[in-house]
C-alpha cells in the first residue's frame, strides 16, 4: 500500500524488475516542465529540466545559455529585442 505522499501527483511511478523476478513500484520525484520564453512562451533550449536540489549543484554555465537574456528569452526573441534596443525605440 503506498504512503499518502506517494498517492499525490508529486511522484511518478517507476516499475522496477528485481533480481528475484518480482516487479516493484518505486516512486521518483517528477522533473519540472521546460522553462518557457518570457515573450513567446516557446520552451527554452539549453536550460536543463532538473529539480531544485540538482540545479543548485550545477555550475552557472550549465544552468542557462551564455548569451544576453540567456535562460529568459529564446534566441529569436532575443535577436528582436537586441535589434529594437539598438534602433533606440525601446
Amino acid at each position: 500500500m503506498p504512503r499518502g505522499r506517494e498517492k499525490s501527483g508529486r511522484f511518478r511511478r517507476v516499475f522496477v524488475k528485481t533480481p528475484g523476478g518480482r516487479t516493484v513500484t518505486h516512486y521518483r520525484q517528477q522533473k519540472p516542465k521546460k522553462q518557457p520564453c518570457a515573450i513567446c512562451r516557446k520552451p527554452l533550449a539549453g536550460v536543463p529540466r532538473e529539480t531544485a536540489s540538482v540545479m543548485a549543484n550545477l555550475p552557472k554555465s550549465s544552468k542557462r545559455p551564455e548569451r544576453p537574456y540567456g535562460g529568459v528569452l529564446c534566441s529569436s526573441c532575443m535577436r528582436i529585442q537586441i535589434q529594437t534596443k539598438a534602433r533606440g525605440s525601446a
